[in-house]
């Protein structure tokens, strides 16, 4: 155990912040994402191809990947990656250097309708296309992640089998996806609908095509986490200071977070490469931008400890 790494996918910049109602300047996200970065993520969603009206603070991701696809040395050893959920996001992508795509699905027709505005066949047949044409482009520099949303429970659907989310998953694979992240969008999972769903999907994909992404809406994020990492899962996504939500699922709470995951992998021994005393510091000087309360465990405590400065 204690040789094992954890890859942090830190999804803060993008899922984190879309969720927030103060509009971060082009200036604050690039001081955000390079200073996580600094303090050893490897793995970052920094932006998405959205349409500016349905998800404002994705608006300026054509100026942030410039910035730092222009000058490689600003990523340092980071991978930085853009959701491209559409082709019309595409071109826009392709034109700012973007070689690490994320598309978005759903397990169930009512979410993906209403988040993406097509059927998960439809969303399906889209990523095919624009994986195709990225390729052309792009060719073996291109590496595509794939989010299955609503994996345990839709706010629209209710609870979800896993069969129809595995069904998903099976399609995203074959379309050469390398890495899929399931997502329990609303905070419903717990450990044994976890292990009801990644074992099976085990059984389809290598570990190292799995990821996992959890929001604590109901507090068993770290449980479901841990309960993950038990079965082999070795991808956590998770965002600063437990940033996030989703604009269309009424309730959801916000991701895991970063600083509680790390605490705890630190605890079991587990490599990250993060140090958790530089990425707190970065995530205080956020929180202090958007001003409201932590939501962070491991953050509230450290604030008691050490102070806001």
């Amino acid at each position: 155990m204690k040789t094992d790494l954890v890859q942090i996918f830190e999804v803060g910049p993008r899922d984190g912040l879309q969720n927030e109602s103060h509009l971060f300047t082009l200036k604050e996200k690039i001081w955000f994402i390079s200073s996580l970065i600094q303090a050893g993520v490897r793995n970052i969603e920094i932006g998405a191809f959205v349409r500016p009206d349905r998800v404002p603070q994705m608006a300026d991701t054509d100026q942030l990947c410039h910035y730092f696809f222009s000058a490689p040395k600003r990523l340092g050893l980071a991978q930085a990656w853009c959701l491209v959920p559409n082709k019309s996001g595409l071109q826009r992508a392709l034109e700012v250097g973007v070689t690490h795509f994320a598309v978005f699905t759903a397990a169930t027709e009512t979410f993906a309708k209403k988040n993406i505005g097509m059927t998960i066949q439809q969303s399906l047949k889209e990523f095919q296309e624009i994986l195709r044409a990225a390729r052309v482009v792009l060719g073996s520099k291109l590496k595509v992640r794939g989010y299955v949303s609503t994996a345990f429970g839709c706010p629209f659907e209710g609870k979800v089998a896993p069969k129809k989310v595995l069904s998903v998953i099976e399609k995203l694979a074959a379309l050469g996806v390398d890495q899929i992240s399931i997502g329990d969008t609303i905070g419903v999972a717990h450990p044994a609908s976890v292990q009801a769903l990644i074992q099976p999907a085990l059984k389809m994909l290598d570990r190292g095509q799995i990821a996992v992404h959890f929001h604590d809406t109901r507090g068993t994020a770290l449980a479901n986490t841990l309960r993950s990492i038990d079965l082999g899962i070795r991808t956590i996504d998770s965002s600063a200071g437990g940033l996030g939500g989703c604009p269309y699922a009424p309730g959801a709470a916000g991701n895991l977070a970063t600083e509680d995951l790390l605490f705890m992998l630190n605890g079991m021994g587990m490599r990250t490469g993060i140090d958790l005393d530089d990425f707190c510091k970065v995530t205080l000087k956020l929180f202090r931008k958007i001003k409201r309360p932590l939501t962070s465990r491991y953050l509230q405590t450290y604030v008691a400890q050490f102070g806001l400065e």
